[in-house]
């Protein structure tokens, strides 16, 4: 993982590599979204941890990190006799392309704001021959 911007900008970014960059998922959290993509039918954290090959309850702690970023939600399903399970879908990709774009947006009006206070902070510090120089 990159430390810093100039290091990520350097680096070949991939669909994968957002999905660590804005919400810091795991390798495993990354596999298991993937799964849930493509996978015909929504999935019980007993069928993602027979499929990944994990403990359920890995499974489930991965499952709990993408219902948390939105990329996953959860669906339950009533027994006719009582009692209940839960199904994962992933979240439609448009939503997820949507929710990243504003933390995006976010971000960088944070970084403008940082830059802003940079400059304000600074300014005039320079002496004249210095900023010739350059």
């Amino acid at each position: 993982m990159a430390n810093s911007m100039s290091e990520l900008l350097r680096q070949d970014m991939t669909c994968d590599g957002l999905l660590e960059c804005f919400h810091g998922l795991k390798e495993l959290d990354k596999d298991v979204f993937r799964l849930l993509t493509e996978s015909d039918e929504p999935l019980t954290v007993d069928d993602v941890a027979e499929r990944i090959d994990r403990e359920r309850s890995t499974a489930y702690r991965s499952v709990q990190r993408l219902m948390q970023t939105g990329f996953v939600q959860k669906t339950q399903i009533n027994y006719e006799q009582g009692g209940y399970y839960h199904v994962y879908r992933p979240t439609d990709p448009d939503e997820i392309a949507n929710e990243m774009q504003r933390l995006l947006n976010d971000w960088y009006a944070k970084m403008g704001q940082l830059i802003g206070e940079f400059r304000d902070q600074y300014e005039g510090s320079v002496p004249e021959s210095a900023a010739v120089e350059q």
